[in-house]
């Protein structure tokens, strides 16, 4: 009981100092619904149900932005944050490193190829580490957005750990997926998968500049070419395909003007608002996937069991399907009156 009184108190300071705009609150907050101890679950669910019952009903935009690696990922978003800083919004940037498969562990570098963009007073930063899922985002990517919209930041901006054959995981969680690339890493459209090229609602040719120019604009041109292949995502939408400098912060007015004329577009046609409530239950679904996992493996009853079960899987005693269906077996009997 005491415990659950200092979880509440706990919750209820970080609640207030989020809603007051304290960025300190807000990455304690997010470090507390990441965390994996059990002692830290009931705070982190008092700060979502606060954060829930008091929302307030503002307009968000949410930008997923992805890459082949060198595409100039942090660079965009240092310069294209300080833009939209500049013209009056207040940012929210969560960026997911890949956690190593070794040690676990993630070097959480963005902020210090951010530098201008990480000292400003309208912009949150927030590296966090993959932890070894798919789809290029954090596994509580969903309560962190929630939790920097209900701390005044208009526009979020998702970065993925880089495109990969299952980073699109962030197509469910943001308004606008924003494809960035480079001319010269081979060709393309094999370098990335077409199944991505086709969820994108911006295609954004980076380093369009200096001797690199000329390359970059032929990169555009031949996925402009390619992109009447495929189907739009989102319908009524024609994909642009734009050259960019990051570097030089050409061509970034141009893409914003590009970003509000794609939210005008899916705000009118009801898009995004069927896109939240979607993104809603596909977010359910999977944390009740992954709590379902973890509570059948910390079960008191079933853990010895799992890890015998684990032990035959290992040594190849039987097959990785049939231990599942017995594990579950074993659960449901568990389960049965």
């Amino acid at each position: 009981m005491e415990a659950l009184k200092q979880a509440e108190a706990e919750s209820a300071r970080l609640v207030e100092g989020i809603f007051a705009g304290r960025r300190a609150d807000l990455a304690r907050a997010i470090t507390l619904i990441e965390s994996n101890a059990p002692r830290h679950r009931p705070a982190a669910r008092e700060v979502l149900r606060r954060i829930d019952a008091q929302k307030p009903a503002r307009t968000t935009q949410r930008i997923g932005i992805s890459g082949i690696p060198g595409a100039g990922k942090s660079t965009f978003i240092e310069t294209f944050g300080n833009f939209l800083c500049d013209h009056g919004h207040r940012v929210a940037v969560l960026a997911v490193d890949p956690s190593s498969p070794v040690s676990g562990g993630s070097i959480l570098g963005d902020k210090t190829r951010m530098e201008r963009l990480s000292r400003r007073e309208e912009c949150f930063i927030r590296p966090s580490p993959s932890g070894g899922v798919l789809g290029g985002v954090a596994r509580k990517t969903r309560e962190s957005l929630l939790l920097c919209e209900a701390a005044g930041h208009d526009i979020i901006l998702v970065e993925t750990v880089g495109v990969g054959q299952s980073e699109i995981a962030v197509r469910s969680m943001v308004d606008c997926f924003l494809l960035l690339m480079i001319a010269g890493a081979g060709d393309e459209l094999q370098g990335i998968k077409k199944g991505i090229l086709e969820i994108a609602d911006l295609l954004v040719v980076n380093k369009a500049d200096g001797e690199n120019r000329p390359r970059a604009l032929a990169t555009r041109a031949e996925l402009e070419r390619a992109a009447r292949f495929w189907n739009p995502c989102s319908p009524g939408w024609k994909t642009p395909v734009l050259a960019i400098s990051a570097r030089h912060s050409e061509g970034i007015e141009n893409l914003w003007a590009q970003i509000e004329a794609f939210t005008a577009h899916t705000r009118a046609t009801g898009l995004e608002a069927t896109r939240r409530q979607e993104q809603n239950l596909d977010g359910w679904r999977s944390l009740v996937g992954s709590e379902l996992r973890t509570r059948v493996l910390a079960h008191p009853r079933m853990a010895s069991e799992a890890a015998a079960i684990e032990e035959r899987v290992r040594t190849g005693t039987t097959t990785p399907s049939l231990a599942a269906e017995e594990l579950l077996d074993r659960f449901d009997a568990l389960l049965t009156p």
